[in-house]
This record gives structure tokens, sequence and C-alpha cells, in this order.
């Protein structure tokens, strides 16, 4: 009996832990194959819920993108339409108009250069106020009198601010001086300050040009609300554009010019000099190190558009679009294209032509 006991005890518990075995068993394969299964739907999953997200930001990225580019600005008018104003826009309207005409065919612009005057911001600005454009481009703002012709005339005129130039004073690339001030340009420009030994160069008589004040593309003083030349010294050499004060530059050793930075800094003819507000405080127009002449041609000296961008240059234009606020075809043309180079995609390629977008 105990033989027979011990042998049903022996079986009994054999079963007992085959049993166990088989139950840990399944439950071990369960959890084999939930987990397998979990790994195997996790990337669809992932996939699908990053699909969702990347659905949902390409959304909020297309929107934004409708918001800021040229084919979406709503009514741009179609046919021709003249154009014309400041130099320093040359840039712009070779790159940007030019892109803004492909995405836009329906618009077509014509630049229209000034009969009598050298072109610039003011003689564009009188083109539009005589109806020979139908809005203009300038590197300053407007002034009194033009507001008043406008008014007399039976309309007014808007300024819409949409990029930032610099001001770059060139010089003879022979020589010498540190750099300038605002204060002593203004000087040198004014007839007080003569020769270049009071600003630290050599002994030597400065010869500064520049455009005529009615005709004037920029500006360096802080007021003009008078462009007929009165702060302008008798020094002053008059010239009809910056391609011909570059070439008088060139064989001028005392020369000085001011213009639109994105114009003069790449010319090899001349230097661009470092500009402050204090004498210790100057600050290049261009990237450094400054190209020589001798390299020039193979590598053109940069605008320092950082320094432009932070306000650290002490000498910037705003650029403008001129529109004539008379509820006709001319206000809606300039109102469409200043709304079309205040797009993102606008800004961007004013910064491409070399200028400082404002948004």
């Amino acid at each position: 009996m105990d033989n027979t006991n011990q042998r049903k005890a022996l079986i009994n518990g054999e079963i007992a832990l085959f049993l166990r075995g088989l139950i840990i068993g399944k439950v071990l394969t369960l959890i084999v194959i939930g987990g397998l299964l979990w790994w195997l739907l996790k990337p669809n999953l992932l996939s699908r819920s990053s699909s969702n997200l990347y659905s949902s930001n390409q959304s909020v990225n297309a929107s934004s993108s409708e918001k800021s580019n040229f084919q979406t600005i709503a009514d741009v008018p179609s046919g021709s339409f003249n154009y014309g104003g400041s130099t320093a826009w040359a840039s712009i309207r070779q790159l940007v108009d030019s892109q803004i005409q492909s995405d836009r065919p329906e618009l077509r612009l014509r630049y229209v250069d000034p009969t009598k005057n050298s072109p610039g911001s003011s003689s564009g600005i009188r083109m539009l106020l005589d109806g020979q454009l139908d809005f203009a481009q300038s590197s300053r703002p407007l002034t009194d009198e033009e507001q008043a012709i406008a008014t007399q005339r039976g309309f007014t005129l808007e300024q819409r601010r949409v990029g930032i130039d610099g001001i770059a004073v060139v010089v003879n690339p022979s020589l010498k001086v540190p750099g300038l001030t605002v204060d002593q340009l203004q000087q040198i420009y004014s007839g007080q300050i003569t020769n270049w030994e009071q600003v630290g160069g050599p002994n030597l008589p400065i010869i500064p040009f520049s455009q005529r004040p009615e005709n004037a593309d920029t500006v360096i003083f802080s007021s003009n609300n008078n462009l007929k030349g009165q702060a302008f010294g008798s020094n002053v050499k008059y010239v009809y554009s910056t391609t011909e004060a570059v070439r008088q530059l060139s064989k001028t050793p005392g020369g000085l010019y001011y213009a639109s930075a994105r114009s003069v800094i790449p010319q090899c003819s001349v230097k661009a000099l470092p500009l402050g507000r204090t004498s210790s405080e100057l600050i290049p127009p261009y990237r450094e190190p400054l190209v020589s002449p001798e390299n020039c041609l193979r590598q053109r000296n940069q605008v320092n558009i950082e320094a432009i961008r932070n306000g650290s240059y002490p000498m910037t234009a705003e650029m403008f679009v001129i529109i004539k606020q008379n509820k006709g075809r001319e206000q809606q043309i300039g109102d469409a294209y200043a709304k079309l180079l205040l797009t993102e995609e606008g800004q961007k390629a004013i910064e491409q032509a070399g200028f400082v977008g404002v948004r």
C-alpha cells in the first residue's frame, strides 16, 4: 500500500508539474505573440500619426505660403504700366520685378527714364506727379513740397516702405583715411571741411561729388523737406549719375561720393570708407576683409547686410513704393506692386538683390 500510494503521489505531482508548465508556456506564448503583433503594428500607428501631423503642418505651411506668394495677391490689375525712379532699385527691377512678371503674366511693367533730368528718386516722383508714371520707386521719403503739389492736383501720395539700403561713401582707392563720422561727411558737403588732413588723411583737397539735390536719389542730411541745395557748399561738383561719379573718382585722388551701397560697393575702381556715429565706432559698409582692387574682378566686395540689419551701420536709406492715391488704375497698380514686394516671397527676393527686408 505504501508503495502504491507513493507511486500515485509521484504521478499526481508529475501531472501537476506538467499542467503548470503547460499553463506557463501558453501564457508566455500569448505574451510573445502579443508583443510581436504590437511591434509589427507600431510603425503603421506611428506612420499614421506622423502622417496626420505632417498633413496638419502641411496645411499650416500651405496657408502661410498662400499669404506670402506672388500668385495669391488679389486685385493685381492687367495691362502695361509705366514706373521709374531711384537708380538704387536697379537690382530689384532686374531680379524681383522679373520674378513678379513671370508669376503674374497679366502684369507688364515698363521702366521709363526721365527725358530732362538724371534718373533718381526725385525725378521719378516728379514724373509720377506729372502723370508720366503709374507709380514710382524711391530711396528717400516724400518731401512736404511733393505732397503739396499732389494736393494741388487733386490727389495725395502714399509712401509704402518695402526695404532698407545702406548709404556708402566711396573714394579713390589710393586715398589713405581710416573713415568718417556722419557729422564729418555732412561738414564736407556743406563746405566746412575741405582737406583730408582735417579727418586723419593726407594733405589733399577734398573734392565732393553729388547728384544735384533736386535730382537726388539718396540724402545724407537728416531733414530732406527742402531739396533745393542750400545745405551743399560751393565746393560740391555735380554729376549726372553714379556711373559718372565712379568714373570721376577713379581719376580724382581727393574725390568723394555717396550712393546706394548696393550700387557702389562691388565697383573695382573706387573704395568704400567705414562710417560711424563717432570716430571710435567706424563700421565698414562691406563685408570684411576688404577685397583689393587687384583682386576685385575675381572676387567683388559684398554689402555688409548684417550691419545694416542690426542698425550698427549709421547711414541707411528706406526704400518706398510711391503710390498715387487717386482711386484710379495708378492707385490700383501701386498698391498691388507694394503688396507683392511685401509678401514673404517678395522680401526674400529683395534680400537676394542685396537689400534688407522690412518683415
